[in-house]
């Protein structure tokens, strides 16, 4: 992984534990900010992921105090070229629809801040939980940036007016906020944090592999498709999902009382 000149290490740890990974961002002293490198290495970790079969789950986390504070903007001041800043946000833009285009859940565990580009990680994954003292904010606007690409994840996540709220206040909002308004799935105690994804992890990797392949895949396609192509391509994938070993292990062993044993993914 590449390195980085405050973090004392790599920029993103990569840790695993049976068929769970755990990716964290590892730039504490600059509040985890999406530099290129940082970039690159978090596209790398997830494009191994995305070769590994026997990935169950993804824990997308944080060192030190914030989960991300977006962009580095010392580095964007640095090199203020408009063919620069394209491949900067194109290559941001990618890392963010590549978690949604993993085969498996990707959970973002969330303390401290997660502004800009940092509420647009928090809100390209999955599922998401925060810690109570979590604060969250799409700030570009007040130094002069509307957060373009942010609001793409966010107003897929939150109400409209919520968003764009938001988008043009710089302000933040609380993790209580957050989750009334669907950025995360919930607010638990910062302690409480890793235990509660743990469980949730749990219940995720004792599903079939193969219907949450499907089940994702299916997922982000349909929202973008009006209601009767939804339909038709979600009975498609269906259907497929039908011809899976798993689909007939999972119905058998309802009929029988038992529990299902899953093949590999």
């Amino acid at each position: 992984m590449e390195s980085d000149e405050n973090s004392g290490g790599a920029m993103v740890l990569v840790e695993r534990q049976a068929d769970v990974v755990t990716i964290t961002l590892n730039r504490p002293n600059q509040f985890n900010a999406l530099s290129e490198e940082l970039l690159g290495a978090l596209a790398n970790a997830l494009n191994h992921v995305r070769t590994d079969t026997s990935v169950r789950c993804v824990i997308l986390g944080a060192a030190g105090k914030a989960f991300c504070a977006g962009h580095d903007l010392r580095e964007m001041r640095s090199k203020p070229s408009l063919d620069y800043y394209r491949a900067l946000f194109t290559k941001c833009c990618g890392v963010m629809q590549s978690i949604q285009s993993l085969d498996v859940p990707v959970i973002a565990r969330v303390h401290g801040l997660a502004t800009a580009a940092g509420c647009q990680l928090v809100a390209s994954c999955d599922l998401a939980f925060a810690a109570q003292s979590a604060r969250f904010a799409v700030s570009g606007i007040n130094v002069g940036l509307f957060c373009s690409t942010p609001a793409v994840a966010l107003s897929r996540n939150v109400s409209r007016k919520r968003a764009f709220e938001m988008l043009v206040t710089g302000r933040f909002v609380d993790a209580s906020v957050a989750a009334e308004s669907g950025l995360v799935n919930a607010v638990v105690p910062d302690e409480s944090l890793d235990s509660v994804i743990a469980g949730k992890v749990c219940e995720i990797v004792s599903k079939s592999p193969a219907a949450i392949r499907h089940g994702k895949y299916m997922f982000y396609r349909q929202l973008e498709m009006p209601l009767t192509e939804a339909y038709a391509f979600a009975g498609e994938v269906m259907a497929q999902n039908m011809m899976e070993d798993d689909a007939s292990e999972g119905i058998n062993a309802f009929l029988e009382k038992r529990l299902p044993t899953w093949g590999a993914h």
